[in-house]
């Protein structure tokens, strides 16, 4: 059966080898709270409809339009599976729910590299910000080598904002995007780290500046959101 959790996910669990995220435009607030409660009744009425998928979380974003969903699957045949046989009674029962949903698209990813504060155990998340990189090409040497720039400047910044709980690189598998989910405190600590000195977040260190003028990087967008639903398996 289908169970309902509040618990964020693992992002690092190691069966995870297809994480996918996608998003929904639903246009205010209210059509968010409502599509959340169309996914929630749809899902819970039915059985868990696969043993490869460990988990569905759906999150409401901050800007009252957006809906992002992740789902962690054992593998990408298991999600082809799900979407051959239950993928569309669950669509047109949300869509009879709440018309009019656009669905901007779904991208495959493998996780690459996570970091987490080493300051004992970490906060429940307050904010889950999504950072979506892409490229003008596919190239996943550029993927790994960009995400290894991060982590240099990470490490070398002399101010880091201390609302930061976590953060997970995750590369699509078409070679073109790199995705990181990073956990905050609280969705202030990151506008604050926002409004610190350098370009977004980091300090204005050559590191920092490498990072950001990466060859090929063809564009950066930042976007805040809460958990609003998490389904597992009994």
């Amino acid at each position: 059966m289908t169970r309902r959790t509040d618990a964020h996910p693992v992002l690092d669990r190691p069966d995870v080898r297809a994480p996918l995220f996608s998003t929904w435009r639903v246009g205010t607030p209210e059509r968010q709270r409502l599509t959340v409660d169309a996914i929630a009744r749809t899902w819970e009425r039915r059985p868990w409809p696969a043993d490869g998928l460990l988990g569905y979380h759906v999150y409401t974003g901050h800007d009252g339009s957006t809906l992002l969903h992740h789902s962690q699957w054992t593998s990408e045949q298991a999600f082809d599976g799900f979407v051959k046989v239950h993928r569309q009674e669950r669509v047109d029962e949300i869509d009879t729910a709440v018309p009019g949903i656009e669905r901007v698209g779904l991208d495959r990813y493998r996780r690459y590299r996570s970091g987490t504060r080493e300051n004992g155990t970490a906060p429940v998340p307050g904010c889950v910000v999504i950072v979506d990189i892409e490229f003008e090409s596919p190239d996943p040497g550029r993927q790994r080598a960009w995400v290894d720039a991060v982590f240099e400047a990470l490490e070398s910044d002399p101010e880091q904002h201390p609302g930061g709980i976590s953060a997970h690189f995750h590369l699509s598998t078409d070679g073109t995007r790199v995705l990181n989910y990073a956990e905050w405190q609280s969705a202030q600590a990151h506008i604050e780290a926002l409004a610190a000195p350098g370009e977004g977040i980091g300090s204005a260190t050559a590191a920092w500046r490498r990072v950001q003028n990466w060859p090929g990087l063809k564009s950066s967008t930042v976007a805040r959101y809460d958990h609003a639903l998490g389904l597992v398996p009994r």
